[in-house]
């Protein structure tokens, strides 16, 4: 009977262990000490806070547990930051002027490389801006320069739609591929679907599509494109 309690009390505590998270960050920017961070849920309309923290000397820690896998966004004050995956283990946040790193579990490492790929298109972009501007400059910008930026351009967006579609086709079965999804679109003027997003629905399972942050997108982007007799 002693014996039974004491794997019983195991299995409990192993399993309570497993549930438990823990966010170490930094921040280089002095400007934003004293700023509180927020973990927040989105879910419909609404936002649930799970966690916070203050930035205190360019540090902060956050740390509970999590029942399962969750989607969520880091906010600071306001002010809408970027996603990261609430999950078992310890997940470490920097923050610096050019940009924000979230690793060290294994979708938050998967996250940051696909963010990691979007910021190299876009310095490739960044990088044809330029070229454009530097010939205009130069008056050395005719029509078959301008034809050359349109086809760089054009090979920058099909390969960023790419990079977008193969990531969360990827992801469809775990909480980063309906995350990304509605993130995406959250950050849309309004509920609307592009023809990559059209895509990715279309060749979804139905756990994706019955997401309730997709469902709820696709039903209010859907009905937008409705209204405004667009048909893809």
């Amino acid at each position: 009977m002693f014996r039974f309690c004491f794997f019983l009390l195991c299995a409990v505590l192993c399993a309570s262990c497993s549930k438990k998270y823990k966010i170490e960050g930094s921040s280089s920017v002095s400007t934003l000490d004293g700023k509180m961070l927020f973990i927040k849920v989105p879910t419909g309309d609404n936002l649930i806070d799970i966690d916070s923290a203050e930035i205190i000397h360019g540090l902060f820690k956050m740390k509970g547990k999590v029942d399962s896998t969750v989607f969520t966004m880091l906010y600071m004050d306001d002010k809408k930051i970027i996603p990261i995956v609430l999950e078992q283990g310890n997940i470490s946040i920097r923050i610096d002027n050019a940009r924000i790193t979230i690793k060290g579990t294994p979708l938050n490492d998967s996250f940051n490389n696909f963010i990691l790929s979007q910021n190299s298109l876009d310095d490739r972009a960044s990088e044809v801006e330029y070229e454009e501007s530097r010939m205009i400059m130069d008056g050395t910008y005719g029509p078959q320069e301008q034809h050359e930026i349109v086809r760089k351009r054009n090979q920058l967006q099909e390969e960023r739609n790419n990079l977008i579609k193969n990531f969360i086709q990827d992801n469809y079965e775990n909480a980063l591929g309906p995350g990304i999804f509605f993130w995406i679109g959250s950050n849309m003027p309004f509920p609307f679907l592009t023809p990559t997003m059209e895509e990715i629905v279309e060749k979804a399972p139905d756990s994706f599509k019955n997401n309730p942050m997709v469902k709820d997108y696709v039903s209010a982007a859907r009905s937008n494109m409705e209204k405004m007799g667009i048909i893809h």
